[in-house]
């Protein structure tokens, strides 16, 4: 891969952290485990004081509506396990990575991980961008690292999108409800 496709996705992961950034400024500590339905997946505490997010092997139909806090350790277990794999590294399992918690311990949490994903992105020089990923395409061969990085900047616009709605739909219905 060129340098300048390398500066073109450097330059399309700030501006989605920037839509991002506009989102997490904002999240309020209720709106984390806000549920918009009764369908929902999110996180649930656990006995010893964990968070445990809902799961399925297979993706129930309808797919059920996700809440902000798991939509948080959703972006935190994809963007941990994508950075083991450029790091070449055994792959953390899904049950490793922990959400931190409601509020700022998860706001910070995910600025952390762009700083460690910006930190990497800057020391791209020893890796072959044209070698094959395999996350997150488990059985495909044909996906470059440049694929990887892309798809990293697509799920977290597709991520912080959701975010964003959520947190609009929920100031606008406690908004709804003292007015």
């Amino acid at each position: 891969m060129s340098v300048p496709s390398l500066t073109l996705l450097r330059w399309q992961f700030d501006l989605t952290w920037s839509l991002f950034e506009y989102h997490l400024e904002r999240l309020e500590t209720a709106d984390f485990l806000w549920q918009p339905t009764t369908h929902c997946w999110s996180v649930r505490p656990g006995s010893d004081g964990s968070w445990t997010p809902d799961w399925a092997d297979t993706e129930p139909d309808p797919a059920p509506v996700p809440t902000i806090s798991w939509l948080t350790w959703h972006i935190g277990w994809w963007w941990t396990v994508t950075m083991d794999h450029l790091r070449q590294r055994t792959p953390r399992q899904r049950t490793d990575v922990e959400w931190p918690g409601a509020g700022e311990p998860t706001v910070a949490w995910l600025r952390d991980l762009r700083t460690e994903w910006q930190a990497l992105l800057d020391g791209l020089s020893d890796v072959d961008l044209d070698g094959t990923a395999p996350f997150p395409w488990q059985d495909e061969t044909d996906h470059t690292v440049t694929h990887m990085i892309g798809w990293v900047n697509s799920e977290l616009m597709k991520n912080a999108a959701e975010i964003g709605q959520l947190r609009l739909l929920h100031a606008a219905r406690t908004y709804a409800r003292t007015s």
